[in-house]
């Protein structure tokens, strides 16, 4: 490397000697000051595992509030804390290929110890030939010792934890089921003369070996099969991490470059070749082409794109070259965004976690209490040796009743639930929007946006007091340019494919619900609806009056232009209905949903497109309070409200309502405000969105029930109930199995919702 080199923030020349150095995607930076390097960092994608100066976050998939700087291990349950973002590479696996060397070693070594065990009990492995009763008992020992000590420590430091902590758990039971099995044999072992001749049988005290070696492989294997279980959850996260670009065609002073992604800075001109992945979002400014968006938005058919249309990063051009300005870098790009809402959603907790978190606080002081009287009857009332059938029956108490499976019922169908959510277009912003969802009882639906396309156009202008087209339109279209509303662009551009000039605006006010004012060239322009006209006690012509009748009949949206407080025209405005609508609507009424439209445009053209849509609640003329206020009437009345839109006017409404759903194609603001956006912006989501949920949440209850039903039936069974009756006791190595099943049956039926039918 040359002895100088520039910084890629401030191109300042620096030497290496000198420099900060950043390692970051097998890249090497140098910066000539920290606030450089800062800068960088902020530019380049907040997902990316990044191998200097930024720390990683670490969190419980069981307890999300809590966060630490460095992995460990959670303080409430002893679960593995995991990175909050995606991992890159080795880290992803480490937990795991812990786990699994720890299981086959411990494995290799318990076999023998089994076996040992077996051979003094079932005549079929009888091994006292070859190897005699005193080496037996030793051997047991010595392949134990490491099963239990080095396989199983983990289970005896998260215990110690989970006392100092206050917080006991899973690994509280684990550790004192095994501990107690094995100290009881290894003191019977080292120390036989202690125990009186009462306990002993032909002279010896019975080992349990076998069970504290079993019971830890057992819970090991549970473990191990959780870590990758809780990997394959964060497959949808990975899956968009490795949608990115990795490199750019940059054009600059007429030559292209070759340059990686966290190079690109705002306003860079980009090439994209067919076949290739759009780098960053940004807007086309020359060519056409085709782009497949389905690994955003789910939908599978290319959607055609032109100059001035804006391209999302990380989509694949088809059959077109074209030139994009870059306007959105690093962790602003919409897949970055997405990544980040995923990854909080399946961190956040859905309020029937309550009931769990309530059951396990109660759970594990119980299943103590049980163990210790299960302990106390057998000694007095069990048959001899009484002491070896309490040890039994208290150490199985404890392994089968870990309330592992109890914990993961809800946040396992969560992350899975979301992430397939994400895959289908649907970004959840936490799970309480899940449960809430379900719930939902009446759709209400803005119809710019949601249930329109979203893409008016200027259908007819008619002009009044000598004005003509141009002129009208000039004016029209100098004043939206400011205006953040749809159908403000529609007038722009139609006014620039017509070659109208605009000129600049002084004074621009925007009335949100009511229209714009300005000043252009000197002249008070105002544009809007006709009751914003009228609410600045300016007069409208009664042919003009019914001329905007004529043009609402036909479902246009009429806009009024005023001049120095002179009407001089308006303009109808068409937005067509989203070809997906129909085929919702009727999906949702299907589903039992109450659809009901809210719409801020006047009452002839909303009830025109409700009643080719068969809405038959149609609320029209509303400004944002408007909207909001229905919501709160509807859930005063007990309705559980769920609100569609895409603009600004509509995110009080959406703030307000049970779940909100923002259109991926709308405002920051209206997808800020709500608890569920659309990439593709239309209400076919909406109904996979309520799909997914009512199966999350059938999930969730399945999951709870196995959970309840293991504890349940098995503490009792455990405790040796069903001894007087029939003679059967649980043994520890079966208690410690069904626990591990229970845990796994709890995930694999997690994970099903990877293939759940949106």
């Amino acid at each position: 490397m040359a002895d100088k080199i520039k910084d890629p923030i401030c191109g300042m020349e620096i030497k290496e000697t000198k420099a900060i150095k950043l390692t970051q995607d097998g890249l090497i930076y140098y910066f000539c000051s920290e606030n450089c390097r800062q800068k960088f960092l902020k530019q380049s994608s907040a997902v990316k595992s990044v191998t200097f100066g930024n720390k990683a976050m670490y969190t419980c998939p069981m307890h999300p509030e809590i966060e630490r700087d460095k992995p460990g291990d959670c303080p409430k349950c002893g679960m593995h804390l995991e990175q909050k973002a995606v991992p890159a590479g080795e880290e992803d696996n480490k937990e795991a290929r812990i786990l699994a060397r720890k299981f086959w070693l411990g494995l290799i070594l318990a076999l023998p110890v089994l076996f040992l065990a077996l051979s003094e009990m079932i005549p079929i492995f009888n091994l006292k030939a070859l190897v005699p009763s005193k080496l037996s008992r030793w051997l047991q020992f010595i392949f134990a010792t490491p099963v239990v000590l080095w396989a199983g420590n983990i289970f005896f430091v998260k215990a110690w934890k989970s006392v100092l902590n206050r917080s006991l758990n899973m690994f509280t039971l684990i550790a004192m089921g095994v501990g107690a099995a094995y100290g009881f044999s290894a003191i019977a072992i080292l120390l036989p003369n202690i125990f009186p001749e009462s306990l002993k049988q032909h002279g010896e005290i019975g080992l349990y070996f076998e069970a504290a070696a079993v019971i830890t492989v057992l819970v090991l294997m549970g473990q191990l099969l959780e870590a990758k279980a809780r990997r394959r959850t964060g497959q949808a996260i990975k899956a968009l991490l490795g949608l990115a670009a990795n490199v750019a065609h940059r054009i600059r002073d007429g030559k292209e470059e070759n340059v990686a992604i966290d190079q690109i800075q705002k306003g860079n001109l980009l090439r994209v070749r067919p076949g290739e992945k759009v780098p960053l979002d940004g807007i086309i400014t020359e060519g056409k082409s085709t782009i497949d968006e389905s690994m955003i938005s789910g939908e599978p058919v290319p959607v055609a794109k032109k100059e001035g249309d804006r391209v999302i990063g990380a989509t694949v051009n088809q059959t077109g070259a074209f030139v994009m300005r870059t306007e959105k870098i690093g962790s602003e790009t919409l897949l970055s965004q997405i990544v980040k809402m995923v990854a909080d959603a399946q961190r956040s907790r859905a309020p029937i976690q309550k009931l769990a978190d309530r059951v396990s606080g109660y759970f594990v002081p119980a299943v103590l209490g049980c163990a210790v009287i299960a302990f106390i009857i057998w000694s007095i009332f069990g048959p001899a040796p009484a002491l070896a059938y309490a040890l039994i029956s208290a150490i199985s108490v404890l392994i089968i009743a870990c309330p592992c499976a109890l914990g993961l019922a809800t946040p396992m169908s969560i992350m899975v639930g979301v992430g397939k959510g994400a895959q289908s277009g649907i970004l959840i912003k936490n799970a309480e929007a899940v449960e809430k969802c379900e719930k939902v009882t009446y759709i209400l639906t803005d119809k710019t946006g949601t249930l329109t396309a979203g893409k008016p156009q200027v259908a007819a202008t008619i002009t009044a007091n000598g004005w003509n087209e141009k002129s009208l339109l000039s004016v029209a279209a100098s004043i939206e340019q400011s205006s953040e509303h749809p159908l403000a662009r529609c007038v722009v551009d139609y006014a620039k494919e017509k070659g109208y000039e605009l000129a600049s605006v002084d004074d621009f006010q925007s009335v949100t619900g009511g229209g714009v004012k300005g000043k252009v060239n000197g002249k008070v322009i105002l544009l809007g609806k006709q009751k914003f006209i009228e609410d600045q006690k300016i007069g409208l012509s009664e042919e003009l009056k019914k001329k905007s009748g004529e043009l609402q009949e036909k479902a246009e949206t009429v806009v009024w232009v005023a001049v120095d407080r002179q009407t001089v025209g308006i303009l109808g405005i068409s937005d067509p209905i989203k070809r997906t609508t129909p085929d919702a609507i009727r999906a949702l009424h299907k589903m039992g949903l109450k659809v009901v439209m809210l719409t801020g445009d006047n009452e002839k053209t909303a009830k025109a497109i409700a009643k080719e849509l068969g809405i038959t609640d149609v609320y029209a003329g509303l400004e944002p309070k408007g909207k909001q206020e229905i919501v709160k009437k509807l859930k005063s009345e007990g309705a559980k409200v769920m609100m569609a839109g895409d603009g600004i006017n509509d995110a009080p409404a959406l703030a307000e309502a049970d779940v909100g759903v923002a259109m991926g194609t709308g405002t920051d603001v209206a997808i800020e405000s709500a608890g569920i956006t659309l990439i593709k912006g239309d209400l076919n989501g909406i109904v996979k969105a309520l799909r997914l949920s009512r199966g999350v949440m059938r999930n969730i209850r399945q999951n709870l029930f196995f959970a309840f039903i293991y504890n349940a039936l098995g503490v009792p069974i455990a405790a040796g109930i069903l001894y007087p009756f029939w003679g059967l006791l649980l043994s520890p190595m079966i208690a410690g199995a069904a626990m591990s099943f229970s845990s796994v049956s709890v995930i694999g039926n997690s994970l099903r919702l990877r293939n759940i039918k949106l």
